[in-house]
């Protein structure tokens, strides 16, 4: 099974006929992905080639939804518009909305998470500055890399978009069901707890890798959320253990003031509600393996 993203998906990318957009609308189309269109009010109405298939445009999320039956909405559009572009897919009630965007002002971020809850929180938002969602062999939405890993037994959630790759290399043979990246900006839509929810309620999810970094209090809150709801054994990895004290590191949110934020506190945290933490991700690989048996 998988969590947010499957084989019936049909995925509508906003922004496909940009650059960065048509590029990872072919690799989500290689993996399997059902891509049924894109969003563009330029160019609604036509279709756009990519390599040796074609995709309609349409003029909005809410026309995608209408005529090709979208529930996913993958977002490729440049930081000034993207909070526009939220607000249509939830105006649209797509159930899902992955964020790739980097470098959204956090105040667009407040205001499209906003726009989403005074909605009635019908839409999931993932991001902004993810790399998205992978159920592998079913579906991918975002820019994760889909030749890594196959289906298993594993779900990740990751701050990080290369340490999700590195991790799902280190476990491929054991494989994931899906793999969430949630995005390292202060304010992001999914959390660790939104994703740890749902994999405790996944019957085929036998574990659970969490993947943080240094800054904000996620992980110290995911930590808690574990020790009270979750029942399936959860490894951990925080990066950011070797970073300069004092210094701001890797992306918006990482920031730490005093001992809060840092690795050694998050693992503390982690650590006190029942989850093994590795220091390398190598390490995080090896427990996981040793709770699999």
């Amino acid at each position: 099974m998988a969590i947010f993203l499957d084989e019936t998906s049909r995925v509508v990318v906003s922004g496909m006929t940009g650059t960065e957009g048509a590029k990872h609308t072919r690799r989500m189309l290689a993996a399997g992905t059902n891509v049924v269109g894109g969003v563009n009010p330029r160019k609604a109405g036509q279709r756009f080639g990519l390599g040796s298939q074609s995709l309609p445009v349409f003029g909005g999320v809410q026309s995608a939804v209408d005529e090709v039956g979208a529930d996913v909405c993958v977002l490729f559009v440049p930081p000034p518009f993207v909070k526009d572009a939220v607000i249509e897919a939830v105006d649209a009630s797509i159930p899902l909305a992955v964020v790739i965007t980097e470098g959204v002002p956090v105040h667009d971020s407040a205001g499209l998470w906003a726009h989403a809850v005074a909605a009635g929180g019908k839409t999931r938002i993932i991001g902004p500055n993810c790399p998205g969602v992978i159920s592998p062999g079913k579906s991918n939405a975002g820019i994760i890399p889909d030749g890594i890993t196959g289906p298993g037994r594993i779900g990740l959630v990751s701050k990080s978009g290369t340490l999700t790759y590195q991790l799902m290399h280190e476990l491929r043979d054991i494989g994931f069901s899906t793999c969430v990246g949630i995005g390292g900006d202060p304010v992001i839509g999914t959390t660790h707890i939104d994703a740890l929810e749902a994999f405790e309620k996944d019957d085929e999810t036998e574990l659970i890798v969490l993947i943080g970094e240094i800054g904000g209090d996620a992980e110290e809150r995911a930590a808690a959320y574990v020790m009270e709801n979750v029942s399936k054994p959860v490894v951990g990895y925080v990066a950011g253990f070797t970073a300069p004290e004092g210094k701001t590191m890797g992306h918006a949110g990482a920031i730490v003031s005093g001992s809060s934020g840092t690795a050694a506190a998050k693992k503390e945290a982690l650590e006190a509600a029942g989850i093994r933490v590795g220091r390398t991700p190598g390490e995080t690989a090896a427990l996981a393996r040793e709770l699999l048996g």
